[in-house]
């Protein structure tokens, strides 16, 4: 269950109040449950599975294991983050589709149905969260464009400087962090670690950008 503070801070309840949280809890029917790192969340190849993930604290990631077990990383999941089989990516049905704890995380489980369905006492903070479901689903439409470009370079190299210009443009300036760790990035982008580090280093003697750790800049 998130706190006051916590719930203020997250994207999928703006403009909600705690005490209309707790109501939309018991309302929806929520079931909460806590994870450790490296433990699997949500299984979109479980026929089971028909509910909308609520990333509420932690960090998460949303990969795919092809049949020959390559990783990929599809998307990065922070608190607001919604997953489900509903807003799943198509795929070969040999792949696994796993949304996997990078950090410990605890996330609340609504029923599909039961977001669909109008709420019977007419909650405004259903409305609400139907809303911000909707909005955030499109900003991770935005976001899986982004990702797309990226692919879509065909070298190592136009890989790592299109998605550090994109992060260079969302952070306002040449210097940025990564969202995530570069074992992780390595996935992102598609490609082999050892070949990515490769590559990295090349760019930091051509002095096309400065890294200290995780902290990059683009110098030119």
């Amino acid at each position: 269950m998130l706190t006051r503070q916590e719930l203020e801070k997250n994207p999928l309840f703006q403009d909600i109040s705690y005490e209309s949280y707790l109501q939309m809890l018991t309302c929806f029917q929520a079931v909460q449950k806590s994870y450790r790192p490296d433990e699997v969340l949500y299984d979109f190849t479980d026929p089971r599975s028909n509910s909308v993930g609520i990333l509420e604290r932690g960090e998460a990631s949303l990969i795919r294991i092809d049949e020959e077990g390559v990783t990929t990383v599809l998307e990065e999941l922070g608190p607001g983050g919604v997953f489900g089989r509903s807003l799943a990516f198509s795929g070969s049905r040999r792949d696994s589709l796993e949304v996997v704890a990078r950090t410990p995380c605890d996330v609340a489980f609504i029923d599909y149905p039961h977001i669909l369905k109008r709420c019977e006492k007419a909650c405004t903070h259903h409305s609400l969260l139907v809303q911000n479901m909707l909005r955030l689903i499109s900003e991770k439409a935005q976001s899986l464009s982004e990702r797309v470009d990226v692919l879509s370079r065909r070298s190592i190299r136009e890989k790592l400087l299109c998605y550090f210009r994109q992060l260079a443009e969302k952070a306002g300036g040449n210097t940025f962090t990564l969202p995530f760790s570069l074992s992780t990035l390595a996935d992102y982008i598609a490609t082999d670690r050892s070949a990515m580090m490769r590559e990295l280093k090349r760019l930091r003697e051509e002095g096309i950008l400065r890294s200290d750790g995780r902290r990059i800049t683009l110098l030119s």
